[in-house]
């Protein structure tokens, strides 16, 4: 499989060692109690479905497991990888698959998700970074979406040009239909589906390949912001926080390998060892097999060893 070189470089995501933090207080934590009431709602709905799981029929446990699928590759294929990064080139049909999925993740729309996701890479566990894991594990996981964004975060957010995002039609359009596309694909597809298929109460499809699910995919992805920011090795460069955690890899289909990602931000793998716990590397590759994905970009063996030998910890190990 003939994949890219990193000859094509971007700069709205390389971390910016010249940034500085402003001198001075912090402003006060300003909460948003709205968020705080519907994510306590939400993770009581989902512990519910937790304490039923053993009465739902096999079949819904296959879909929760369809629709965690779904989710997940919204996020890593798709707002991740392709859209923050640009690490591979999508199709459209492939475009489109990847937004229906994102919306059913729910963890605000294309556009918005790859902003806040330059801003983090470029201005790492800094006050610029939406989730700086400085602030604690809480605060990297979840706390981050329970208050208001610190004015660091707004102010270079909003100097990202993100014209790649702006010219995207399907970005475009999912921006301008969000809320329509999280209650359909989100809500309504995950609960109706296994209620009028196979009969199953619509309360338990409600509980659990709706919110149970959602919920689960939720902190997997947080997890990549709190945990593989804190716990594992830094094979890669120590000098950042960013760990390898394979935990985390495991539950969020591949993002886990954090060293090496926020060492080399554009290698579509995210990791150097392949699609070992990275199924969202092995669907980018059936895609490119498909013909819906190309330009797939990787980082050389060279280079990532000359990088392991001048800033790694020493536990890197090849193969």
């Amino acid at each position: 499989m003939a994949m890219k070189e990193m000859a094509e470089t971007t700069t709205e995501d390389v971390y910016d060692d010249a940034y500085e933090e402003k001198p001075g207080p912090s402003p006060p934590v300003k909460i948003v109690w709205r968020n705080v009431i519907l994510m306590s709602l939400l993770h009581l709905g989902a512990l519910y479905g937790l304490m039923i799981l053993p009465s739902v029929s096999s079949l819904t446990l296959i879909w929760m497991g369809v629709c965690f699928m779904l989710s997940a590759l919204g996020i890593t294929a798709g707002a991740h990888r392709l859209w923050s990064h640009r690490s591979y080139k999508a199709s459209l049909p492939l475009r489109i698959f990847l937004a229906t999925a994102n919306s059913m993740a729910f963890q605000n729309d294309i556009y918005e998700w790859a902003r806040d996701h330059r801003v983090h890479h470029k201005f790492s566990e800094t006050h610029a970074d939406p989730h700086n894991a400085r602030r604690g594990f809480f605060f990297a996981h979840i706390g981050w979406l329970l208050v208001r964004k610190h004015p660091e975060v707004i102010e270079k957010g909003r100097k990202l040009e993100l014209a790649d995002l702006k010219a995207d039609g399907v970005v475009m359009f999912q921006r301008r239909h969000y809320k329509l596309s999280v209650v359909v694909m989100c809500f309504f597809v995950p609960t109706f589906v296994p209620w009028f298929f196979w009969e199953e109460s619509l309360l338990t499809s409600y509980l659990v390949p709706c919110l149970l699910r959602y919920t689960v995919s939720l902190n997997a992805t947080w997890l990549v912001n709190s945990a593989a920011h804190m716990w594992g090795m830094r094979p890669y460069d120590h000098n950042i926080n960013p760990r390898e955690n394979k935990f985390v890899a495991f539950s969020a289909i591949g993002e886990g390998f954090h060293n090496y990602h926020h060492t080399f931000p554009h290698d579509y793998a995210a990791s150097e060892f392949g699609s070992r716990l990275n199924l969202t590397k092995a669907f980018i590759d059936l895609m490119f097999f498909f013909g819906l994905a190309k330009d797939c970009r990787r980082v050389t063996h060279e280079t990532i060893m000359a990088r392991v030998q001048r800033t790694g910890d020493g536990s890197h190990k090849s193969g």
